[in-house]
Order: structure tokens, then sequence, then C-alpha cells
């Protein structure tokens, strides 16, 4: 009786935590200091969000995202991604969108096949390409590219007290221990802004027809600020980065596709 007791027991505390979310430590030497605290307030406001989409709960057609371009001239962007990056956040924001996702890693070397026919236009190789099993009731082809990534802004200001702490002892302001306070403080801020736009293109899975299109853009604000008082310094930096940059402009196409197209 003993035993059949413990397993019951047993059984009603597994059960009880399942479904419970993860909790993780925080191994850094500087957890729970203010700098810790300011670093997570900012990451915070970074940090992935779920989209609730508003026709979440009625099922959207079949379809496969095809990797599609990134466009802009700007080196950092494009050697920091490439079109499967994008794909990935689009097969992921349209899966949680209820759409019918077919992920490009299932269709293997047919992929490549699919890509050239809809980047051409061609019907026949579509019709060809949809004729296998798992893509005859592929109702869409979907791709997104990214046509600009540039900074457009840039605005910096600072305060070096060393030349009028000189004067201030050079001429008496205020005594020497004012000029030496004076000429140790510095503070510098600066604030970079950018523009990432994202397009997306609907094309019937049978006729390469376009069937709708689209185009998002979203600033990006990158900043940093510095003080320096009496040897004490201060400093901070951030802001979204290009990851979750491209992925918020997949969630704001993908909320326009679940709103007008489902």
């Amino acid at each position: 009786m003993k035993t059949t007791f413990a397993i019951a027991v047993l059984a009603v505390s597994a059960s009880a935590n399942i479904g419970a979310q993860p909790v993780f430590g925080n191994p850094s030497p500087t957890a729970g200091s203010s700098t810790s605290q300011k670093a997570n307030e900012a990451a915070d406001q970074a940090a992935y969000k779920k989209v609730e989409y508003a026709n979440k709960d009625k099922k959207g057609p079949a379809l496969v995202v095809i990797p599609g371009e990134v466009k802009s001239n700007n080196a950092s962007f494009a050697q920091k991604f490439g079109p499967n990056n994008i794909a990935d956040f689009a097969e992921l924001e349209l899966s949680q969108a209820n759409f019918s996702v077919l992920e490009r890693s299932n269709l293997g070397p047919l992929l490549n096949e699919v890509a050239l026919a809809y980047n051409l236009g061609d019907p026949n190789a579509a019709r060809k390409t949809m004729q296998a099993g798992r893509l005859r009731s592929t109702k869409w082809i979907v791709k997104f590219d990214i046509l600009k990534a540039e900074q457009i802004a840039e605005n910096k200001k600072g305060f070096d007290g060393r030349p009028l702490g000189a004067l201030g002892g050079l001429f008496g302001l205020g005594g020497a221990v004012a000029g030496h306070v004076v000429s140790n403080v510095q503070t510098t801020e600066s604030t970079g802004v950018w523009l990432v736009g994202m397009r997306y293109k609907i094309m019937d899975a049978n006729t390469t027809e376009q069937v709708a299109q689209g185009y998002q853009e979203l600033k990006m604000e990158v900043g940093q600020a510095g003080s320096s008082v009496m040897g004490v310094s201060e400093g901070a930096k951030g802001g979204v980065g290009l990851d979750t940059m491209v992925q918020r402009l997949v969630q704001t196409a993908v909320w326009e596709i679940d709103s007008k197209y489902k």
C-alpha cells in the first residue's frame, strides 16, 4: 500500500508541473545591479513579442515561402542577412497566423525548381512542379524581399569641461577647485536612425500571377550615451538590431496578409 501511495503522489506532482514556464538563472556578476537593470529594461523593449493576428481563428490557404532577395546596397546588412533568414521568420509567423505552411526543409531539391519557376513567372514550369504530391494542395507562393536598409539621420551632442575649467583657473572664476571639477566633466550622446523596408508578394501557385503585394517600412534607432565626472564614468548603448527589425517587418507584413487576404 505504501508503494502504491508513493507512486500516486509522484504522478499528481508530475502532472501539476506540466505546462509550467521554464525559469532560468542569471550567472552574470553584475546581476541585480543598476547597470544590469537598465540593460535589461532596454533588452525587454527589443525582445520578441507575439502578434495577435486578427484572423488567427480562420484557417489560411496552403502556401510555400520561397527565399526572397536582399536588394539593399548596404554592405553590413547584405553580409548579415540572406534570403533564407527572412524566409525562416516568415514561415514562423505565417504558421502562428494559422496558415498551412509547407516548410522549405521538407521540399529538398524541389525548392530550387519552385523558386526558379515563380521568379521567372513561368506557368508551365510552375504547373509541373505543383504536380508533386506534397505540393498539390498549395494555393499561394509567398516571397519577402528587403528593398531598403539605410541610415537616414544621425545626431550628436556633447560637453567637454576641460577648456572651460582651464579658463576658470586662469581668470580665477570660481576658484581653482571649481575649475578642476568643471575640467573633469565630459558628456557625449549620439543617435542614428535607419529606415528598413520590406515588400511581400503573393503569387497564385498554378499560374504564377500576382495575387497581392504590399510594402512595410520601419525605423530603427541606435544610440549611445556616456558621461565622466571626476573619474566616475557611465555609459550605455543599444537599440533594435537588424535581426529584430527583419522579424518585426515580417510580423507587420503577415498581419496585413492575415487581415486582408485570408
